[in-house]
């Protein structure tokens, strides 16, 4: 799959509308009763570009972002405003926001992951688009430093450290991210006239498995 890791223009995707998305199997029985099932472990966004253009020039740079990753064809990174950091959005990033693993002595590579939680359930979210310059790490409450005790992949979300973390540690990271994406279509229709009237072109957007 081609990826550009390029953020579309996040001053646009201001505004935009969308979230996660889940697809839930429902067979009802003859009793009455449900069975559901999901053949997806994560969730999967979709956002509406179109409802962040506020100018003409908006437009313009929509449709150049667009072209350049000819249509459908490669994906990009997104912002999505409601969901972009390990902490809440009223408070700055620490390295502690989030458990991203346990060491075991042996294990140097670890997954970013963001842990979403409501009562005694969760869900742990892969996170393969960090943000550079945004990330910072700690093991058992010792904040690292990166380029001497770890590495970071920001096209995968991997951290690397230098020397596996002890037996039973906990890993824990702080970041802001964006999400993998690509235009979920090969069209975008736009006015002049209509455009000043109010009403805006839709341009779907697609997260992507990467």
């Amino acid at each position: 799959m081609s990826f550009h890791e390029v953020r579309f223009p996040a001053n646009l995707s201001f505004g935009s509308v969308g979230g996660p998305e889940r697809r839930t199997e429902v067979v009802t029985l003859a009793n009455g009763y449900e069975e559901r099932n999901t053949p997806w472990a994560h969730s999967r966004r979709r956002y509406d570009a179109g409802l962040g253009m506020r100018s003409l020039d908006d437009i313009e740079t929509l449709i150049a972002f667009f072209e350049a990753r000819r249509g459908r064809l490669h994906g990009f990174r997104w912002k999505d405003w409601a969901d972009y950091k390990s902490a809440p959005s009223s408070v700055e990033t620490d390295f502690e926001d989030q458990v991203i693993g346990i060491g075991d002595g042996a294990t140097r590579v670890f997954q970013i992951v963001k842990t979403y939680r409501s009562g005694s359930a969760d869900y742990v979210r892969p996170v393969a688009k960090p943000v550079l310059g945004t990330i910072s790490v700690g093991i058992q409450g010792d904040r690292q430093t990166e380029t001497i005790h770890y590495e970071v992949d920001t096209t995968t979300g991997l951290i690397a450290f230098d020397t596996a973390p002890d037996q039973g540690v906990q890993v824990t990271a702080g970041f802001e991210f964006d999400v993998p994406v690509r235009f979920d279509t090969d069209t975008i229709q736009t006015s002049v006239a209509s455009f000043r009237a109010g009403d805006v072109p839709s341009v779907p957007v697609l997260e992507v498995r990467v």
